[in-house]
């Protein structure tokens, strides 16, 4: 399962050797201020957001890679059965959205919320919340 971590200014999702195999790349690293929301999917497949791409997509069993879609670019690491981290990004973020399963995602949402310096509420106040359906813009065009 990926591991999530700080270093200085960077949010850095650290893959495992067959996740790293599996989307082609060795971690993550995204701008800290860029994390805007982390919330707790309890469908894994509901945050399964837009068109696969690079990675490995073998959904019940395991769903690791970049997935496509109108707002952008998501990272995936996902194993099936069990809630999911979401973890919301904004420029100048390359992701739009992290969708990872980690051992405890009540215990590292908590920790997320108390180290992201933009951090917003979850709708409802909740750690608990289905995705919002990024919106869509002419601006936003298609994403190739």
């Amino acid at each position: 399962m990926a591991q999530p971590t700080i270093k200085g200014d960077q949010l850095i999702l650290r893959l495992t050797w067959s996740e790293k195999v599996a989307a082609r790349r060795g971690r993550v690293r995204v701008p800290l201020s860029a994390v805007r929301t982390a919330v707790i999917e309890p469908d894994w497949w509901r945050a399964l957001r837009g068109r696969c791409g690079r990675g490995v997509w073998a959904p019940g069993v395991v769903c690791v890679g970049v997935r496509r879609h109108v707002a952008g670019r998501d990272f995936v690491a996902v194993r099936p059965g069990a809630p999911v981290l979401c973890i919301g990004l904004l420029a100048p973020s390359p992701f739009r959205l992290l969708v990872v399963s980690v051992p405890d995602p009540d215990a590292t949402a908590a920790w997320l919320r108390s180290v992201a310096p933009n951090l917003v509420a979850a709708a409802g106040g909740g750690l608990w919340r289905s995705l919002p359906v990024p919106e869509e813009s002419p601006e936003a065009g298609n994403v190739t």
